[in-house]
């Protein structure tokens, strides 16, 4: 069992909310890739759903909700 540390959880809020709001901007899951790959994430599809990736480790970071990640 892993330890989820409050840090962690403040830095995965963030990380959502600048998902959201790139996908706001953008007109398409392209772009919206795109756009999150020039922070330096990575939209991953899981059995969970679609999952944010660091893009150069590869770690998740967090998960999109259902309704955004369409």
């Amino acid at each position: 069992m892993s330890v989820i540390h409050s840090s962690e959880v403040f830095i995965a809020a963030q990380v959502l909310d600048l998902v959201l709001s790139e996908r706001r901007k953008a007109l398409s899951t392209r772009e919206w890739k795109h756009r999150l790959a020039g922070y330096g994430y990575n939209l991953v599809q899981s059995d969970d759903g679609v999952v944010v990736t660091n893009l150069r480790t590869g770690t998740q970071v967090c998960t999109v909700p259902g309704e955004a990640a369409a």
